[in-house]
C-alpha cells in the first residue's frame, strides 16, 4: 500500500492494547537515569503496555530503516565510487598526474561540510518527505553527468556539486532518526542506517567490477558507466521517496490514532519535555556549547580514518600486488565484517546505554588493523589484506555510536539537529585530510598515510575518556541539584527552554 493510500485510512482505529497497571504503581522516581527517564508516574503511556510498545518500534523500524538505509548506502556508493573508478582506468584517461586525484576527493568535502547546518535547519522548516527526496534527486543528476567529464577540471567542477548536493543527507537522516526513537534506541538504528555504507562498499566493488565489462560500449569508458549507472539508480530511488518517506510520528499514517499520541509523548518524556519549536536561540546553544564541539573532534577522529579507508581500499589492495579487478573484489570482504559489527556494537551500546566505552573499544581494534598494515614488510599481502579486515572492523561501528552520543547530549529538537549538523558537516572537514594522506609514490606500504591514520584514532580516544568523565561530572552536579532544591518531572515546563542545560536533563556517559 503506498503512503497516500495510507493516508486514507481511518485515524480512529484503536490497537488491543493492555495497561500495565502493574508498571503504574511502581513507578519510581529515575532523575539519574541518563536518559533523561525522568517522570514518575507513566500516565503518558496512554495505556500501551510494554509489550505493545515493542510492536510499535518494530512497525516504526519496518516503515522507516530500510528507506533510510537505502538512501545513505546510495549516498555512499555516489560519493566513494571515484575510488572504483580510479582503479577502473580514470585516472589514466583524464591524465590525473601527481596529486590531482586527491584534490578531486578533497573538493567533494568544501561545500558538503559548508551546507549541512543550513540543509538541518530546512529540514526542520520543511517536511523531510520532500527536502531528502529533493536533494537526493540533485546529487542523482549530478552523479549521472560525471560520466560526461573529459577533464581533470570538469571532474573537479563535478566533485564539488556532488558534495554541495549530497550534503543534507547524512546530518538530516540522523536528525529525522532522533525525532522518532527515544535516545536509548538511536545507536542500533543509526548503527543499522550506517550500516548501509559498509554495504555500499562491498557493493560497490562487485557492482563495480560488474559495470566495468561495459567498457567501450556506446563510446563510454568502463569507469564512466560506473557513474552513470549508479547516479540513474539514485534518480529512480529518490523519485519512490517522495511518496514512500514520513515526516514525523504525530502525521504517520501507518500508526493508529493512539500509538501516534503514545510515540509522541513517549518521546516528550525521553526529552524531559524539552522545546521541539524552532528559535534561532536554540541554534546559538548549539554553536556556543562547548561540548558540542569536542563531539565533533571526536568524530573527526573516526571519520578520517573511514573516508580514508572507503577512498583508497581499492588502491591499497591493488598496491599489495593484486590486479584491478580482483582489488574491486577483494574490498568487499573487509565491508561485510565492518558492517556486521556496526550493527552488533549499535544494539549493545543500546542495551547498556553506553556509548563512550564503545568508542574506545572501537578506536583501539582499528588502531591493530592499522598497525599490522604499518608494520607488515612488502611481499606479505595476506598479512596486510588481514589489517585492512580488522581496520574495517574498529573503524566502521564506532561512526554510529558517535553520532547516537552527540545527538543524544543535545538537548531539544533544534539544538540536537544543529549539533549533528555540526559534528558531521565540520568533522567532514577531515575528508579532505583523507584525500592526501595516501599518496601514489608512498606506495605500496602507504607508511604515512597508515601512522597518521593512528594518529587520528589517538585523539578520538583522548577525547573519549575527556567526555566520559565530563557528562559523569554534569550529571552527578544536577542530581546534587535536584535533590537540594527538590526538582522533579512535574517542574519540567519551567525548564522546556534550557536545553540539556535542564537540571532534568541527563547525559548519556
Amino acid at each position: 500500500m503506498s503512503h497516500n493510500e495510507e493516508k486514507k485510512r481511518s485515524y480512529d482505529e484503536k490497537p488491543a492494547v493492555v495497561l500495565d497497571e502493574d508498571r503504574r504503581r511502581s513507578a519510581v522516581d529515575s532523575s539519574s537515569d541518563p536518559e533523561g527517564q525522568t517522570a514518575g508516574d507513566e500516565t503518558w503511556r496512554h495505556g500501551v503496555d510494554h509489550t505493545h510498545e515493542k510492536r510499535i518500534l518494530r512497525k516504526l523500524d519496518f516503515h522507516l530503516l530500510p528507506l533510510v538505509s537505502l538512501l545513505y548506502l546510495l549516498s555512499f556508493l555516489d560519493r566513494s565510487n571515484i575510488g572504483n573508478a580510479r582503479v577502473a582506468g580514470m585516472a589514466t584517461d583524464l591524465h590525473l598526474v601527481g596529486l590531482q586525484y586527491n584534490i578531486a576527493a578533497a573538493v567533494f568535502f568544501i561545500l558538503y561540510c559548508a551546507a549541512e547546518i543550513p540543509s538541518n535547519i530546512l529540514l526542520k522548516l520543511l517536511r523531510p518527505s520532500r527536502w531528502i527526496p529533493s536533494i537526493m534527486v540533485a546529487w542523482g543528476i549530478v552523479m549521472t553527468l560525471m560520466s560526461l567529464v573529459r577533464s581533470f577540471e570538469g571532474l573537479v567542477i563535478a566533485r564539488v556539486f556532488l558534495g554541495l548536493t549530497e550534503a543534507g543527507l547524512f546530518p538530516g537522516v540522523t536528525f529525522y532518526l532522533s525525532v522518532w526513537y527515544k535516545r536509548s534506541e538511536q545507536s542500533r538504528r543509526v548503527a543499522i542506517f550506517f550500516s548501509a555504507a559498509t554495504v555500499a562498499g562491498a557493493f560497490g566493488g562487485i557492482l563495480a567490477y560488474a559495470i566495468e565489462k561495459l567498457d567501450g560500449k556506446a563510446g563510454l569508458n568502463g569507469w564512466a558507466w560506473i557513474f552513470l549507472i549508479e547516479g540513474l539508480i539514485t534518480v529512480v530511488v529518490a523519485v519512490f521517496a517522495y511518496w514512500y518517506m514520513y515526516d514525523y510520528p504525530s502525521t504517520a499514517t501507518f500508526l493508529t490514532s493512539d500509538e501516534r499520541d503514545f510515540v509522541v509523548e513517549r518521546l516528550k518524556h525521553d526529552s524531559t519535555d524539552l522545546a521541539t519549536h524552532y528559535d534561532k536561540k536554540f541554534v546559538y546553544q548549539a554553536l556556543l556549547d562547548w561540548k558540542c564541539w569536542m563531539m565533533v573532534f571526536v568524530y573527526m577522529g573516526i571519520l578520517i580514518p573511514v573516508y580514508a579507508f572507503s577512498l583508497f581500499i581499492p588502491t591499497i589492495i591493488n598496491e599489495l600486488g593484486y590486479k584491478a579487478s580482483t582489488a574491486q573484489l577483494l574490498s568487499t570482504p573487509p565491508y561485510i565484517a565492518g558492517c556486521f559489527f556496526t550493527v552488533l556494537v549499535g544494539i549493545y551500546s543500546d542495551k547498556l546505554r553506553k556509548r563512550g566505552p564503545f568508542v574506545l573499544a572501537c578506536a583501539i581494534v582499528a588502531i591493530a588493523g592499522y598497525s599490522i598494515l604499518y608494520a607488515t614488510p612488502q611481499g606479505r599481502p595476506g598479512v596486510s589484506y588481514a589489517g585492512t579486515v580488522i581496520a574495517a572492523c574498529g573503524t566502521f561501528p564506532s561512526i554510529a555510536v558517535v553520532l547516537a552520543w552527540a545527538g543524544g547530549n543535545a538537548g531539544g529538537d533544534v539544538k540536537r539537529g544543529v549539533a549533528l549538523a555540526m559534528t558531521i558537516g565540520i568533522a567532514n572537514l577531515g575528508g579532505v585530510c583523507s584525500s592526501f594522506i595516501y599518496r601514489s609514490k608512498d606506495s605500496p606500504r602507504f607508511l604515512i598515510g597508515h601512522g597518521t591514520v593512528i594518529g587520528c584514532l589517538l585523539l578520538a580516544i583522548v577525547l573519549s575518556c575527556v567526555a566520559m568523565f565530563t557528562y559523569w561530572r554534569l550529571n552527578k552536579q544536577k542530581e546534587e541539584q535536584c535533590r537540594r532544591e527538590g526538582i522533579d518531572h512535574s517542574q519540567a515546563p519551567n525548564f522546556r527552554e534550557m536545553g540539556d542545560a535542564s537540571p532534568l536533563f541527563r547525559y548519556t556517559i
